[in-house]
C-alpha cells in the first residue's frame, strides 16, 4: 500500500476521520511487523539498526558523482521517509536525516527479489524511519541514492506527516513543534542557530576569563526585577516558594565572595504577558565583572552580541527571516534617556521635572500610568517609549535612568536622580540592560524600603527587602558592572523570528 502526503497541518489540520483510518490501517502494519519478528532487531520498533553512515556525511562524500555514475562502495543509513513513489519492479523513496539532508532509497526487484519489494510496498508509509543499506550511485537524474541490497523497519509512524510541500500555520508550527523541524528547514536551522549563539556567548566570556556558574530558581524570596513571579509550594519544607524572576541577587552574592568575573545562562519565569517579544518562561544571560561600570559592561555586550552573529551568520550584517538585511557592526550609539525624550518631545524634561507636570503630559498624549503606580521615573521611562523608541532603528544603548524605576543600580556620578543604567534597544525592542551596580548596603536597603513602599500601594512588579542581600553586601561588594540579556531575544536580533520562533518548545494556551 502507497499513500500520498497529507494535507497542510496533519495531523493537527487534517479530518479526524482520515487520521483515524490512516491510524487504523498503520496499527495493522504495526501488528504485522511484529508478528514477524524473530529477534530483538526486527518487528516494528528494533532495539538498533546497523547504520554505518550518516545522510549528510554521504552527500559531502559523494558529491562529486555525475548523472548515472555508479560506484560499488556500499553504506547503510537510516531516515525518515518523507516521500515515496512504488512502481512495478522499482520503488523510490526520500530518507531525510534529523538535520534536514536527505537521500534517495532504489529498492528494485533485481537487487532485493520479489518478497522483499513486495513487503517494501506493503509495509512501508510517509513518516516511517527505515534502515537501508546497498551500493552507493547517481541516479539517471543525479539524484545520490543507495540501491538496496537490504532494508528494515526503524521505528513504523503511526500518525501521517503534514504535506511537505505546504507550510504549516504558525499555530501548527508552535503546537506541534515535532513536525515542524520534519517540514520546515528554518526550524531546524533555527535549533541549530541557538545552539551556535549560546556557544559564542561562552567563548567570549571564556576569552575574558569569565566563569560560568548557577543560581537557584526556587527561591524563598523574589528580587532581581521588577516582575510577578510565579508562586508555588514546597512539601518538604512546608513553605511558599518563586520561580526566580531574576538571578541577579545571588550572583551578587558570589561577587560578594570573591568571583569577580561570572556569568548565568538559565531560565527565568515572570507571571506576565505573553506577545511577540514577551514569553512567561525565557532564557537569560546575566553577568557581573567587578571592577568594572556600565560603560565596560556595554562594550563587553555589544562584543557578546557582534560575535554571537559572525558564529550564526558569518558576519555582522545579518539577514532575517523576511529578508530584510540588518547591521550589528560598527560601534553602536548610547543615547541619553532624558536628553533624548526632551529633543523628542520638544519640552525640557529633567531629573527635576514635578510628577504633576509629568502626569499632565501624559495625559495631553495619551500615556497612562496608573496613578497608583506613579511615579517620576515611570512617567519619564512611557513617555520615553511614546517618543523616542518607536523611532530606533540602529542597535542602541540608551541610557541614565531615573532612580526610583533602578532600585539596584548606583546612583549617577555627576547628574543627581539618575542612576547609571542603560537598555539596549535592537530592531525596536529591549535586548539587554547594564548597571554600574548599587554595592553600598545603606542606600540599598533605603532602596528597598521604597519599594516595599510601592508594593503596599498595590505595585505587583515592586521588590520586596531581601535581608539575606542586604548582609551579603554588608561583607563589602567590589565596584561593578552587570548585564542581563534574553537569549530569546539575541535570536531574533540576528534571525529576524519572532519570541515563539525561537524557543523550542514555547507556552501556549
Amino acid at each position: 500500500m502507497t499513500e500520498t502526503p497529507a494535507p497542510q497541518g496533519a495531523p493537527a489540520d487534517t479530518a479526524e476521520e482520515d487520521i483515524f483510518e490512516q491510524k487504523a490501517v498503520r496499527l495493522g502494519k504495526r501488528e504485522r511487523l511484529l508478528a514477524e519478528r524473530t529477534d530483538a532487531a526486527g518487528g516494528a520498533y528494533p532495539v538498533s539498526v546497523p547504520v554505518t553512515d550518516t545522510i549528510g556525511a554521504l552527500r559531502e562524500r559523494y558529491a562529486h558523482l555525475e548523472s548515472g555514475e555508479e560506484t560499488e562502495d556500499v553504506a547503510a543509513v537510516a531516515g525518515r521517509v518523507v516521500f515515496s513513489r512504488n512502481t512495478g519492479k522499482l520503488c523510490f523513496a526520500s530518507l531525510q536525516a534529523g538535520d534536514g539532508s536527505r537521500i534517495q532509497a532504489m529498492v528494485s526487484l533485481a537487487a532485493v527479489g520479489e518478497d522483499s519489494l513486495q513487503r517494501w510496498k506493503d509495509l512501508v508509509d510517509l513518516g516511517d524511519h527505515v534502515f537501508v543499506s546497498g551500493t552507493v550511485i547517481s541516479s539517471r537524474r543525479g539524484e545520490l541514492s543507495i540501491m538496496v541490497s537490504d532494508w528494515q523497519i526503524a521505528a513504523k509512524a503511526l500518525l501521517p506527516l503534514p504535506n511537505m510541500y505546504a507550510e504549516l500555520s504558525e499555530e501548527s508550527r508552535v503546537r506541534s513543534r515535532y513536525l515542524d523541524l520534519i517540514v520546515r528547514d528554518q526550524a531546524r536551522e533555527t535549533v541549530v542557530a541557538r545552539a551556535t549563539v549560546n556557544r559564542s556567548l561562552r567563548d567570549t566570556f571564556a576569552a575574558h576569563d569569565f566563569i560560568e556558574v548557577e543560581t537557584p530558581m526556587l527561591q524563598v524570596q523574589h528580587g532581581g526585577a521588577s516582575a510577578r513571579p510565579f508562586v508555588t509550594h514546597s512539601n518538604a519544607f512546608d513553605t511558599e516558594l518563586y520561580l526566580r524572576i531574576a538571578p541577579e541577587l545571588f550572583l551578587k552574592r558570589a561577587v560578594v565572595g570573591g568571583i569577580d568575573r561570572l556569568f548565568e545562562i538559565n531560565r527565568n519565569f515572570r507571571n506576565e504577558g505573553a506577545d511577540s517579544t514577551h514569553s512567561p518562561e525565557f532564557a537569560m544571560l546575566e553577568a557581573y565583572q567587578a571592577y568594572s561600570d556600565y560603560h565596560g559592561i556595554a562594550d563587553l555586550t555589544q562584543e557578546l552580541i557582534q560575535n554571537a552573529a559572525i558564529a550564526v551568520a558569518g558576519s555582522t550584517t545579518v539577514t532575517w527571516a523576511d529578508g530584510t538585511v540588518y547591521e550589528l557592526g560598527g560601534q553602536w550609539e548610547r543615547l541619553s534617556m532624558y536628553v533624548s525624550l526632551s529633543a523628542a518631545s520638544g519640552r525640557t524634561i529633567t531629573p527635576e521635572t514635578s510628577l504633576d507636570e509629568l502626569l499632565a503630559h501624559a495625559a495631553e498624549v495619551g500615556v497612562d500610568v496608573p496613578n497608583k503606580v506613579a511615579t517620576h521615573g515611570k512617567l519619564v521611562e512611557e513617555l520615553w517609549e511614546h517618543y523616542v523608541k518607536p523611532g530606533l532603528d540602529r542597535p542602541t544603548f540608551v541610557m541614565d535612568f531615573p532612580v526610583d524605576t533602578s532600585p539596584l543600580v548606583r546612583e549617577h556620578r555627576t547628574i543627581p536622580g539618575v542612576v547609571e543604567k542603560w537598555d539596549l534597544y535592537v530592531r525596536g525592542f529591549e535586548l539587554a540592560t547594564g548597571y554600574s551596580e548599587l554595592v553600598d548596603p545603606v542606600i540599598q536597603r533605603e532602596r528597598f524600603v521604597e519599594q516595599a513602599k510601592l508594593a503596599a500601594r498595590g505595585d505587583d512588579e515592586a521588590m520586596r527587602i531581601d535581608e539575606e542581600f542586604l548582609r551579603a553586601l554588608e561583607h563589602g561588594m567590589p565596584p561593578t558592572g552587570g548585564m542581563g540579556m534574553g537569549i530569546d531575544r539575541l535570536l531574533m536580533a540576528i534571525t529576524g523570528l519572532g519570541i515563539r520562533e525561537t524557543i523550542l518548545f514555547p507556552l501556549v494556551k
